[in-house]
């Protein structure tokens, strides 16, 4: 199972949202960058990059900042927050994004997605997040009806990356992750699935590994020094 340290940018700031809260935020460094280096001295083998202020907005926002991080690494960064027209996406690979996280776009306009995906085929990953297991768009303030599963099901043949899952009830708060409905999404997923929200401890990072997760996307457990990369690395190791 991979780890994916994650650096959430916000007026170029590396942040960390409560429950996707953006007046619950807390300032981690204004030096993107710097925290990239530091994960990955750590052992991270690739980054996940989320713009917060694009989310909200519906546009790439954190230009300067996506470029440097992805400028002085030499490891795979994904990148997802508003990022909702097929323009931002080639500006994105171009400048070295391995991998775009798209979510709101996928929901709303599921045929653009799916020629996406057709366009760029292994480098187009579905971003579900889940309120009470229905999706949520546009950084989290909308909630759709649509479950999420039926929205991952929705694009089963198509050459999708992977899917990220993020539990909204668990992100950002240190109580460990919906491993009920990480599993159920794995079980029903022909993609990769990369768990996102509440990992907090070595025990969690194992639990996800055991029920097959392909990936889980760490955050304020590491800024808070409640886990090290180092130990999740290892737990994700031994478990699988």
């Amino acid at each position: 199972m991979n780890i994916w340290p994650a650096i959430d940018l916000r007026n170029g700031k590396c942040v960390r949202l409560q429950q996707g809260d953006y007046s619950r935020e807390t300032v981690f460094g204004d030096d993107p960058v710097a925290i990239a280096h530091r994960w990955i001295s750590e052992g991270a083998e690739q980054l996940h990059l989320v713009d917060l202020d694009g989310a909200r907005e519906g546009h790439w926002a954190n230009r300067t900042a996506v470029q440097a991080v992805v400028s002085a690494v030499d490891v795979p960064c994904q990148l997802g927050g508003g990022i909702r027209d097929e323009e931002t996406i080639t500006e994105l690979f171009e400048i070295g994004v391995a991998r775009v996280v798209i979510g709101t776009k996928a929901l709303k306009d599921p045929d653009w997605f799916r020629d996406i995906c057709r366009k760029y085929p292994g480098r187009i990953v579905l971003g579900i997040d889940a309120r009470d297991g229905c999706v949520a768009t546009d950084g989290w303030l909308e909630t759709s009806t649509i479950s999420a599963i039926d929205l991952a099901q929705q694009f089963r043949d198509e050459p999708v990356a992977a899917i990220v899952y993020t539990d909204i009830a668990k992100d950002g708060m240190l109580a460990g992750p919906n491993l009920s409905a990480m599993g159920k999404m794995k079980q029903a997923s022909v993609f990769p699935v990369v768990a996102s929200g509440g990992v907090t401890t070595t025990d969690d990072v194992r639990q996800l590994a055991r029920l097959q997760l392909d990936g889980c996307i760490i955050g304020r457990t590491l800024y808070e020094g409640q886990l090290e990369l180092s130990d999740a690395l290892t737990a994700a190791r031994e478990a699988s």
